[in-house]
């Protein structure tokens, strides 16, 4: 057999028992549906609320030359940076601050608290620990007095007076101008700002749909869709504004380096300008000649270009002690824009960019975080990139100073023929040119910084405002609404299949089938009656029936003069005795002399079941020669054509009476007088009584009893069987109870079929009965 004939095979055995028991499945199936049913009234439904975000990481419009000289301005971060940014305890716990979300406003209800949003009231906390103790509280309303409950202390207060709540702090009522006071009882709970904040995290989800654009979704599950609104758009907001702040620190740090810069060189301007005045006035000077000024136009490029290089190293000078001082360590530094190294200026964004997040980072984090070391790290190691990049540039900007020398010597070389007093005044306004070249950068710098922090902006912007869908999405109604239905079913169907898994006894023709290749030629019903013969002339019951079927399907097992059959089993209390007797009397009805013949010498029962003397009988034939074989066949009283022989005295050693020589002529004797020889042997499990009775019999009825015999039993049957040990080896069940409907379906041989057979005990069943009278019919 397949799998899946097995399979259906099993779901078909099933199927009676489960249609049996149908009114388990109703009453769980309401049961369970009306628990989901009151589950969903007690739940608070949550909503969602979504948001679309775009991350601009380029740069914008006509400010683009502006923004190359802020840090972060010119520094395009990762979409997934700003995915975990937006997820930031940090950012949440601004947003919690600024909608004072920790304070939750409840109202009774008839099944549960409801959650307000904006209650008649307002709990204000004017002044509160560090760390606020989690709390609820209790406020009753009765025209202008307020009842205040907390835990089991009540007072009453007024609105606006302030006054004091343990690891809360002094907090007062105020009272909601927009709204009427009912004299109603609401409650307060009052979290921490931790709390909350991670709660708000949890239910905060932020993704990117599309790689191909950097829009990121937001949505916020809570029970008030209003509330969600508000979180989102609070949200966006703190991180456009952390977004400017990050920005702007770097153009205030870039600020604070130029004016450093510029007291210094204006500082040395002044004096070089002071020198070129004492000078004229010491020497009387009030034009140079027309060959000094030629000289001073014709070096014009060489003072240009060494100004240039003597601002680049002034500017790097001061940056390399930036970088040297360790007090200044894991601080921003000053903007890239002052440099014409791209290498260089990548390297001061990207530092910048890592001393701001460990700054958000230690906001939640300690030093001793994994995450703070390894920015640390990065920080470290940035630093000494930098530099290495700085004392580079150093080195070229030297080497290029000290041919912009040569050159200015070959000049002077042609100007020897100048004055002294020329060429000294010629020296000085040199050095008043180039200073006063590095005054005017830092002074030009200065300004388009300060202009750059004006046109900083947030790089992200709202393209789809917070809006909640109207359908709740947790509690799912339907879903747990048939997940009810559902586990109803299936909470009868796993106790019925688990019921039938740890049964081990036969339960039904399955049972019997799925263990043995030996054909079942009947199946016998549980009896109702009291008595032992059930079978009689004109009765149409259906185990009657069920007997008449079993002689019928006997006709085509016996052939020709066979005539004897054997009747067996696994242990004792099958039934032998019963079955026996009654294919007997069935068989005599039919106009057959039939014998019934009581083998089991160990525990007899056809004669104590017909109220027979067994003083005379198997036994003493076999032992004594004298006894004659007619006095020891007895009439069974039931019917005229059915006789027995017992047992006689119960013998010490049963098998060897068996084994006598006188048993094979005895059977002989007896197939010449009857039609039909019935053994009522001992069972085939215990003893081997029936194996030796076998040789005489032409076919061997096996009983096996539903709800009695092992499944495991069944083994025997089929090695019986297997092996040949019986002469056509047969199975009846016996005991089948057909009104439970556990053993299955159209196994029952009348039931009324066609004989009019009514007892009227229908007329006295309940509606369920008969209900479920009408599935099995289906």
């Amino acid at each position: 057999m397949s799998k899946i004939e097995k399979e259906n095979t099993k779901i078909s055995y099933l199927l009676p028992k489960l249609l049996e028991k149908w009114y388990w499945f109703v009453i769980s199936a309401i049961v369970f549906v009306s628990l989901s049913y009151l589950y969903l009234k007690y739940q608070t439904p949550i909503y969602k609320t979504t948001a679309k975000v775009l991350i601009n990481n380029g740069k914008s419009g006509g400010a683009s030359e502006l923004q190359e000289l802020g840090g972060l301005i010119n520094n395009s971060r990762n979409i997934d940076d700003e995915m975990v940014i937006l997820k930031t305890y940090y950012l949440m716990e601004k947003v919690v601050k600024e909608l004072k979300a920790n304070i939750t406003y409840f109202k009774e209800g008839r099944l549960k608290p409801v959650e307000l949003y904006e209650p008649p009231f307002i709990f204000n906390i004017l002044e509160g620990p560090e760390k606020i103790v989690s709390g609820l509280f209790k406020i009753g309303f009765k025209g202008n007095k307020i009842s205040f409950e907390h835990g089991d202390k009540e007072r009453q207060i007024k609105f606006y007076e302030p006054f004091m709540i343990e690891g809360i702090g002094k907090v007062q009522i105020e009272r909601r101008p927009d709204q009427p006071i009912l004299d109603e009882s609401y409650m307060v709970s009052v979290s921490s700002i931790e709390a909350k904040a991670n709660s708000f995290v949890n239910s905060l989800a932020v993704a990117l749909t599309n790689s191909k654009v950097n829009i990121l979704d937001l949505s916020f599950n809570a029970a008030l869709p209003r509330k969600s609104v508000d979180v989102l758009n609070k949200l966006v907001e703190k991180y456009a504004e952390v977004n400017i702040n990050d920005k702007n620190r770097i153009a205030d740090s870039t600020v604070a380096f130029i004016e450093e810069r510029l007291a210094y060189v204006g500082s040395e301007l002044g004096s070089v300008e002071g020198d070129i005045q004492r000078f004229k006035q010491g020497r009387k000077i009030a034009d140079i000649s027309a060959q000094s000024r030629m000289l001073i136009e014709n070096s014009g490029d060489y003072v240009k270009e060494l100004s240039k290089v003597e601002t680049q190293l002034s500017i790097l000078s001061s940056l390399e002690k930036e970088l040297q001082e360790e007090s200044k360590n894991k601080r921003i530094f000053p903007s890239s824009s002052l440099l014409d190294d791209p290498s260089f200026g990548s390297l001061i964004d990207k530092y910048n960019v890592v001393v701001l997040e460990r700054e958000r980072q230690l906001l939640t984090s300690t030093e001793s975080n994994p995450y703070i070391i390894n920015l640390d790290q990065q920080i470290a190691g940035l630093r000494r990139d930098m530099m290495t990049s700085l004392q580079g540039t150093l080195k070229a900007l030297n080497v290029s100073k000290s041919q912009l020398n040569k050159r200015g010597q070959q000049i002077e070389s042609g100007i020897i023929g100048v004055p002294e007093t020329e060429r000294n005044f010629l020296d000085l306004s040199r050095q008043q040119q180039i200073k006063q070249e590095l005054y005017i950068f830092l002074m030009q710098k200065r300004e388009e910084t300060g202009i750059s922090k004006t046109a900083n902006v947030s790089n992200s912007k709202v393209i789809e405002f917070p809006r909640t869908g109207g359908t709740p999405i947790s509690p799912n109604n339907n879903t747990i609404l048939l997940m009810g239905f559902v586990i109803g079913l299936a909470l009868p169907f796993s106790f019925i299949y688990i019921k039938d898994v740890l049964n081990t006894r036969i339960n039904g023709k399955e049972d019997v089938t799925n263990k043995t290749s030996a054909p079942i030629i009947g199946e016998i019903g549980n009896s109702d009656s009291s008595d032992i013969v059930v079978v009689s002339r004109g009765s149409r019951s259906p185990i009657a029936e069920q007997f008449r079927a079993l002689r019928t399907n006997l006709s085509f097992i016996l052939k020709g003069d066979e005539k004897v059959i054997l009747i067996t089993s696994s242990m004792s209390g099958e039934g032998k005795s019963f079955v026996a007797l009654n294919l007997a009397n069935t068989l005599a009805i039919s106009g057959k002399k039939v014998l019934a013949m009581e083998l089991d010498l160990r525990k007899p029962n056809l004669s104590n079941k017909l109220d027979l003397n067994r003083n005379m009988g198997f036994t003493n034939y076999i032992i004594d020669e004298n006894i004659a074989l007619e006095s020891i066949i007895q009439p069974s009283g039931s019917d005229e054509n059915m006789f027995i022989i017992s047992s006689g005295p119960l013998p010490p050693n049963p098998a060897e009476i068996i084994l006598n020589e006188k048993v094979a002529g005895l059977m002989e004797k007896l197939r010449g007088m009857f039609d039909y020889i019935i053994i009522d042997a001992p069972p085939v499990g215990l003893v081997t009584d029936a194996q030796l009775l076998s040789k005489y019999s032409d076919a061997t009825l096996y009983l096996v009893r539903q709800g009695y015999t092992y499944k495991n039993q069944i083994a025997i049957t089929e090695e019986i069987y297997q092996n040949k040990r019986m002469k056509s080896l047969c199975l009846v069940i016996n005991d089948i109870d057909l009104k439970s409907g556990a053993y299955g379906y159209g196994y029952g041989y009348g039931y009324g079929y066609g004989y009019g057979y009514y007892d009227g005990s229908t007329a006295k069943r309940g509606i369920f009965a008969k209900m479920a009278d009408k599935l099995r019919k289906l």
